[in-house]
């Protein structure tokens, strides 16, 4: 029985990430092949973000599919000019036009994959392939050092009258945003990385205003950059046309404006301010009602703000990770475990008044019965203080949910062997646990961290771990991808 083409493309869609199994669906017959390579092409660069021994050749690989796709005269010009491909000389047309299927248009990758060793002349024969009234992307990424004419090439207005999304930074040629200002309305999400501290990119800001459908925003500064409050004012002032949109928000700032209090649609907001600062510093976040608020992530925002947040919320908190001082860690515990039934993903990192997690946690266990991952994350500097984690384990074995499995447990001193061997033998019964331990201790010395794994192994035979890892890691973004 043959599949339709259409129920095929459903299927294939809900599978779209397997791409294993996209790749078999090419050698079934033609029509699964024919559904199967758009999907596959849509976004290329997603093959190249781990580098390993085979990237090179793989990018050689994609380079030589790419000119495949040029007419054999501009084949010829490049190899003037001095731009070699290791194919066939006799040349080949592709079996599809792979750069149609193309949607995600990243031109630092496609910078890395084309022009690297390419003349201006040349930038523009290969840019002319994908800039072109025959495609339609719905990402875009542009780098700081653009250095060809995007705008005068014909057919950018098809191109990019349906992007979706949106990547640059602070030094984009103010100039490309303007001009994309005019052609872009459609921008559901938005990403902008502050690395250089241009003073005014004006470009951002129109294109910002223009977009009728702006949902998800990103503002961006590196770990321990200086903040630039003027313009940082002027970005969140950009967001007052669309504050009926706006579900997710990061700013890598202390508000600077009350725009907060406009986006009572919010489901995601994050903010990392550089320095901890105290709650009279944070009078643009003080009484902030947010009642739809999902996810909750902030680094060194004042824990008494963060209460009077989550006090605010309607129990629909699902996630929260929040960096603070620990200055108001009880009633930060009590907040979360009287609001947030819902909760199933928590992460604490805290720098002092550590052992009070120890009195609030049992409490927060038996009130949010859908916990299936948490991260406890200690900057335990003080040299006369030891944090209990022998009893924090007696706690997680007498009341965890029966959903939580997945652990980060992260202390700058040791947690020890004996403790963890005593967690691990009262889990019994329970799910098999995802564990992610990161210590110096372990990490650092090869007896020890050959003992910890040994643990480990004893207590996966046994069916109490699945799967564990040990890193020195600290990145909120990924406590868990290593699962």
């Amino acid at each position: 029985m043959k599949l339709d083409k259409d129920v095929l493309f459903l299927i294939f869609e809900e599978l779209k990430n397997d791409k294993k199994f996209l790749h078999s669906c090419l050698l079934v017959n033609r029509s699964w092949c024919v559904t199967a390579v758009p999907i596959l092409w849509r976004d290329p660069g997603e093959y190249f973000r781990t580098i390993n021994s085979n990237y090179t050749k793989k990018i050689i690989k994609l380079f030589n599919v790419i000119l495949l796709h040029l007419s054999e005269e501009s084949r010829n010009i490049l190899k003037i000019q001095g731009i070699n491909s290791s194919i066939t000389e006799k040349y080949q047309h592709p079996l599809f036009n792979y750069i149609s299927f193309w949607k995600h248009l990243n031109l630092l990758f496609l910078d890395t994959v084309l022009f690297s060793k390419s003349n201006l002349n040349a930038k523009d024969m290969l840019l002319k392939l994908f800039i072109n009234k025959n495609t339609n992307f719905i990402h875009l990424s542009i780098p700081q050092n653009l250095d060809y004419e995007l705008l005068h090439i014909s057919g950018i207005e098809k191109c990019f009258s349906e992007l979706e999304s949106f990547h640059c930074n602070d030094v984009t040629d103010p100039h490309v945003l303007m001009g994309l200002a005019g052609i872009c309305k459609s921008i559901k999400k938005l990403i902008f990385d502050n690395w250089y501290h241009f003073p005014d990119n004006y470009g951002i800001i129109k294109l910002i205003e223009v977009q009728k459908k702006l949902y998800d925003i990103s503002f961006i500064y590196p770990r321990r950059s200086v903040r630039n409050d003027s313009f940082n004012k002027t970005l969140e002032k950009s967001l007052i046309k669309h504050v009926d949109t706006i579900q997710y928000l990061r700013l890598d700032w202390k508000p600077i404006t009350n725009i907060l209090s406009y986006l009572v649609n919010l489901l995601s907001l994050e903010i990392n301010i550089l320095h901890f600062i105290k709650s009279d510093e944070a009078n643009h976040m003080e009484n902030l009602s947010l009642p739809n608020l999902r996810i909750l992530t902030t680094q060194r925002v004042p824990s008494k703000i963060l209460v009077n947040l989550i006090d605010n919320t309607i129990g629909n908190l699902s996630e929260i990770s929040v960096f603070c001082d620990g200055t108001n860690n009880k009633e930060l515990m009590q907040s979360i475990s009287k609001n947030c039934p819902n909760l199933r993903y928590l992460k604490l990192s805290l720098l002092t008044n550590l052992n009070i997690l120890i009195s609030e946690l049992e409490n927060l266990l038996t009130n949010c019965q859908l916990l299936n991952g948490l991260i406890i994350d200690l900057y335990d500097t003080d040299t006369f203080s030891i944090f209990n984690w022998d009893k924090l384990f007696k706690i997680l074995n007498k009341s965890s949910p029966i959903c939580l499995y997945k652990f980060k447990f992260s202390s700058i001193k040791v947690i020890r062997l004996d403790h963890l061997e005593l967690f691990f033998d009262n889990w019994k019964d329970r799910n098999s646990m995802l564990l992610k331990i990161s210590n110096n201790y372990y990490s650092s010395g090869l007896e020890a961290k050959q003992k910890l794994n040994d643990l480990y192994e004893k207590y996966k035979a046994k069916g109490v771990i699945n799967k564990y890892f040990t890193g020195t890691s600290r990145n909120i973004n990924e406590d868990f991808e290593w699962i």
